[in-house]
């Protein structure tokens, strides 16, 4: 079944931005001149998904606005001739379908998940968590659809990190079944380096299939604290096959204050305004 429709959470409080997160989502901090949660949009409508469901919460109403159509922007800009940015404003809101539901509480990114499975349906589709942005010639969703289009099983995205740093990570042990593709055996959520061997850290992207809704409602009042998208797939992975895919990309994490900055740094230099500016102003620093 073709992927059609894909998951975006950004109900989180971003609380390593703080202050900047106090009345702005974290997700709508600005990459140059596009906001997170845009490039994410991006990735996945490139991929060939044409509906999208976004998890949100208190305070996340400038997401919804962001991809709405804005009445009054756009006439102003039409009266003053400016058609470049008119068709940049009128062509986010026309990108994909945008459906919107709220979680009430934060009982973490499976409930968060699971609150959209009247939308989603019988349909398997993809998980795009707010703080991984992917630089990659083929849009790393797509990755992750070209290795369910084989297998028709869930799909998770991967990522090599420095041995010493796997604590910081959920960490998957796996079966190698060709180039960065992994057939799973087993979940490791936070190791320190002596319990693991492996390196392949997750990433908040998915192909995700019907059985994880399924899992998530059976362990919804069984599991204590945030119930996590990762206890599903360690559910599923007793009955169903798991895989696993090493991006071919250069990961940020733009739910670090580092890792938001180099992303900056990384995009602004390829920004055709102003890349070759940002390039000299580091030559002189």
């Amino acid at each position: 079944m073709k992927i059609r429709k894909a998951i975006i959470t950004v109900a989180g409080f971003g609380t390593r931005f703080l202050p900047v997160t106090k009345a702005q989502p974290k997700s709508m901090l600005p990459l140059v001149d596009k906001p997170i949660v845009q490039y994410l949009v991006e990735e996945a409508v490139k991929a060939g998904i044409e509906q999208i469901i976004f998890v949100t919460g208190k305070g996340k109403r400038s997401i919804e606005d962001h991809f709405d159509s804005h009445f009054e922007l756009e006439y102003l800009l039409e009266q003053k001739g400016k058609e470049e940015a008119l068709a940049q404003v009128r062509g986010i809101a026309d990108m994909a379908e945008f459906f919107f539901v709220r979680q009430r509480y934060a009982r973490g990114n499976g409930d968060a998940i699971l609150a959209t499975r009247s939308f989603i349906g019988d349909e398997p589709c993809a998980v795009l968590f707010e703080d991984d942005i992917v630089a990659s010639e083929v849009p790393a969703i797509q990755q992750l659809i070209q290795v369910y289009n084989k297998y028709q099983d869930p799909v998770i995205a991967l990522t090599r990190v420095p041995h010493d740093e796997v604590s910081k990570y959920g960490i998957i042990e796996g079966t190698e079944m060709g180039t960065r593709l992994f057939e799973i055996n087993q979940f490791v959520e936070k190791p320190k380096p002596t319990e693991t061997q492996s390196d392949l850290a997750v990433i908040g992207k998915y192909i995700i299939t019907p059985q994880i809704f399924d899992e998530l409602e059976r362990l919804k009042g069984s599991v204590k604290g945030e119930l996590g998208l990762d206890n599903a797939f360690i559910e599923l992975l007793k009955t169903k096959s798991l895989y696993g895919y090493e991006i071919e990309g250069k990961r940020y994490d733009c739910g670090d204050k580092l890792g938001y900055i180099q992303a900056m740094i990384d995009f602004s230099l390829k920004h055709p305004e102003i890349g070759e500016g940002v390039k000299k102003h580091i030559q002189q620093l």
